[in-house]
């Protein structure tokens, strides 16, 4: 298993041990669920996933707990645990509400970022598209994700973090399916171009609007095919 070694936040401090194994299992459960390797629907037995990751019970049943607050599992009544099912509806309107997030985000980043931030994330760009001329998919997926997550950050407004982090996670698993294809893999490595371009040009208001879109194009192209990629015919298992 390949996990996304540098996705998770660092802690801010505080954590015990117990906590930051807890968040560390969470982090290879959502490595899990983003490739598939745990699949929507799935019934996650606490037995099994404990041998699997080689670790106790007790860390995990809390790693599941932040999952299910991120909306990635579901609790059920008599399947215990399982992985959330968005449908394609559903899906959509997150995706809306995360263009407007990120737009909003862009915008302020615009307006608010440091030279040394707007150059921090020109940098994870080069690095993305280094491991996109690799052909390495984990690691240019955790890059187009921490570049998101820093133009976001960059607009220092706390809550507007929270609320992307929160809803970014729910779509986590269907971003990184939406990455896979050689077309859409393509489009986003031209599109994240025109990104950091705005960025640096410090043009607020088209950087804004083309992050909204950006944020729809991938699941554009995806939706097609949203049966092969474990999307729920109904909303039985979703987080609202």
């Amino acid at each position: 298993m390949t996990d996304f070694d540098d996705e998770t936040d660092a802690p801010e401090g505080g954590e015990t041990s117990d906590e930051l194994l807890s968040m560390q299992i969470a982090q290879r459960l959502r490595t899990l669920i983003a490739t598939d390797e745990l699949k929507p629907g799935e019934r996650l037995r606490e037995r099994t996933l404990a041998e699997r990751l080689d670790v106790s019970r007790t860390p995990l049943r809390e790693a599941l707990k932040e999952l299910a607050g991120d909306g990635l599992v579901v609790v059920l009544p008599k399947r215990g645990a399982v992985v959330a099912e968005l449908s394609a509806a559903e899906i959509t309107e997150k995706l809306d509400v995360l263009g407007v997030i990120e737009a909003f985000g862009g915008e302020m980043a615009c307006r608010m970022a440091t030279d040394a931030e707007i150059a921090e994330i020109r940098a994870l760009h080069f690095e993305m598209h280094a491991a996109y001329e690799r052909r390495d998919r984990m690691n240019y997926f955790r890059l187009n994700q921490a570049i998101h997550t820093s133009i976001v950050a960059a607009a220092k407004n706390a809550t507007l973090r929270q609320v992307h982090e929160r809803l970014n996670r729910q779509l986590y698993r269907y971003r990184f399916q939406g990455s896979v294809t050689s077309e859409t893999w393509h489009t986003a490595i031209d599109e994240h171009e025109v990104i950091v371009q705005l960025l640096s040009a410090r043009e607020g208001a088209k950087l804004g609007e083309f992050l909204r879109r950006h944020v729809h194009s991938t699941w554009e192209q995806l939706a097609p095919e949203e049966e092969g990629v474990g999307v729920a015919k109904d909303s039985k298992t979703a987080d609202a």
